[in-house]
């Protein structure tokens, strides 16, 4: 090796070996006849001491790459550095070996966090050398040996699926690989390996797992890559509950060892509850604000605005009480203006003072009525009961967000906590107002409850027909999505059927998945968590950029490489392509 140890090992029993260090020059200081060095690697600091005569004809300057060897001894009494493994010992070093400097740099390497994140996107190899910027990759690593062993444990078995696979869009586009061999006829990049891995199923697998690369064509967002990675999951003769139990398991321990905490027990919670309850299938449950709905109390008030929306098919005002809000004028005009950006008209508020009801409006609202919202709200002095009135699932959507901007208003959740919630029973189907037809909710492949499959089917009811799809929420995040799949080749036609593919369609896209079904398909049903999206929760970031090594920015495009880009003509034409 060019190193005897690195520079994150040598401690005090080290004092006297003669050793070969080599990594980048993290700070250097001179102080006339004597410099001090620290040099760093992935593993740590050591401090490195010369005399002018060693330094002689090699300017050092920091990021320099350089390798070193001189003898250990100790720091000398009072300099010792207790916040690092090194830091009783320092390298009295006779010899540099190796130099190789560094260019001007575009950012100081040590504090990249605090640069424009373009720049460090295109230079992200020094962004990379940032420990800070490493941390996040090395808890990566950590959760991934955690994943296979816990998966392991419980019998699964890892199976990479295609890269290069049919093309079968559902929901985002495919980005699309052009066959050389077989000129007009392309590949596409998987969104998820969702048929393979029920192909494994049929195919007696039992159990599988896959730490898999994934790839759609969309629009981006913070939370959101062209390229991303998910823990994909799938099993036999199971329902919902064993699922959970091991992705459960696998968390507490992903939890548990990286950052020390122990879970509290995972929540369950019905699609319907979620959205009645706080207007979310994704609710943060870290706090409170539960929904109130009042429709029933104010129902024959004066107040024109609660009085038409109750009369309203569908209407209904809904609140949330805000305990010792302390709200200013001030407060509640940027409350206001926060909900109308979410398409509400406006909203109506209460003070809670003295067991009564104190707002511009309250004169609309008589006695008794204010007494019942106050004991429907469980209200005390000083409470803030907010209001929106209208369609009852546009007013579940803006007092959801509402809810959001208060819990951030009043500091309402604690850093540092984890709030784990299964959604489940989301519908079957959605309108698609612009196609004029039913969609998935999920994707095609989800199981129906089939009580309500074969109630309201046959009405054309389609609306509350229930899945077996569900979410595993993370304050307030999806960060996986699942549900138990069809096996019957009879009930996947008639799914397809009723979201109006064609039988050309289905012939082209699916006609294998079909056939696989007629050779005794298992009852299966998995899940894919989001690795990204999980790991940025789990230490606190802002964005998933921070936890992927090379991430595309919010245009697709990998500044360090300049990809996309333009290709030869010649490999246009050998692939049989023409831009237009």
């Amino acid at each position: 090796m060019l190193r005897t140890h690195t520079c994150g090992e040598l401690t005090e029993q080290h004092v006297g070996k003669e050793v070969i260090l080599y990594g980048w020059v993290d700070t250097i200081r001179d102080h006339g006849s004597v410099f001090f060095m620290d040099l760093r690697d992935r593993y740590g600091k050591t401090q490195i001491i010369a005399g002018s005569k060693e330094f002689s004809g090699k300017p050092l300057k920091s990021e320099d790459c350089v390798r070193v060897k001189g003898k250990v001894e100790f720091r000398p009494k009072g300099t010792e550095n207790p916040k690092i493994t090194t830091g009783n010992i320092e390298i009295h070093i006779t010899e540099i070996l190796e130099h190789n400097p560094c260019e001007p740099l575009p950012f100081e390497v040590t504090k990249s966090l605090e640069t424009n994140e373009e720049l460090r996107m295109k230079y992200r190899y020094l962004d990379l050398r940032n420990p800070a910027v490493q941390k996040n990759l090395f808890v990566r690593h950590h959760v991934y040996q955690i994943i296979r062993k816990s998966f392991d444990r419980h019998g699964f078995i890892e199976v990479e699926t295609p890269i290069l696979t049919k093309s079968t869009p559902e929901g985002a586009r495919d980005y699309l690989v052009p066959s050389r061999v077989s000129p007009g006829e392309f590949y596409a990049l998987p969104q998820s390996p969702q048929l393979f891995k029920q192909i494994l199923m049929v195919s007696g697998f039992d159990r599988y797992f896959q730490i898999a690369k994934c790839f759609r064509d969309e629009d981006l967002r913070a939370d959101r890559q062209p390229e991303f990675t998910q823990l994909d999951v799938e099993m036999s003769f199971l329902d919902e509950a064993d699922l959970f139990s091991i992705i459960e398991q696998t968390c507490k321990a992903i939890w548990k060892e990286t950052v020390g905490v122990d879970l509290a027990p995972f929540t369950r919670l019905t699609y319907q509850e979620a959205m009645t309850r706080f207007g979310s299938d994704k609710p943060d449950l870290r706090f409170g604000l539960e929904f109130g709905d009042a429709s029933a109390i104010v129902k024959n008030c004066e107040f024109k605005v609660f009085k038409e929306a109750v009369a309203k098919e569908n209407g209904a005002v809904l609140g949330i009480c805000v305990p010792k809000a302390e709200a200013s004028r001030k407060d509640i005009d940027s409350l206001t203006e926060f909900v109308k950006g979410e398409g509400a008209l406006g909203l109506a508020y209460f003070k809670v003072e003295m067991g009564k009801l104190d707002s511009p409006i309250a004169k609309f609202i008589d006695e008794a009525t204010q007494k019942a919202l106050i004991d429907f709200f469980k209200a005390s002095h000083g409470d803030l009961l907010l209001f929106i009135a209208d369609d009852r699932k546009k007013a579940q959507k803006v007092l959801g967000a509402l809810r959001l901007q208060v819990s951030k208003w009043k500091n309402l959740v604690k850093p540092g906590t984890f709030h784990f919630s299964w959604v489940m029973d989301f519908p079957l189907f959605q309108w698609n107002e612009e196609g004029q037809r039913w969609d998935s909710e999920h994707h095609p492949f989800t199981c129906p409850n089939l009580e309500d499959w074969k109630k309201y089917k046959p009405t054309g009811e389609l609306g509350k027909i229930r899945s077996r799809a569900y979410d595993l929420v993370l304050n307030g995040n999806e960060i996986a999505s699942g549900s138990i799949r069809i096996h019957s080749r009879q009930l996947q036609k008639e799914i397809f059927d009723t979201i109006g593919l064609s039988e050309e369609d289905i012939n082209v896209r699916f006609a294998f998945l079909l056939k696989a079904f007629e050779f005794g398909a298992p009852p299966h049903g998995g899940i894919a968590l989001g690795i990204d999206r999980v790991l940025t929760i789990l230490l606190g970031l802002d964005s998933i950029r921070e936890v992927i090594a090379f991430p595309k920015n919010q245009k697709a495009a990998d500044l360090m490489t300049d990809a996309p880009s333009v290709v030869h003509e010649k490999q246009l034409r050998e692939t049989g392509i023409k831009l237009r």
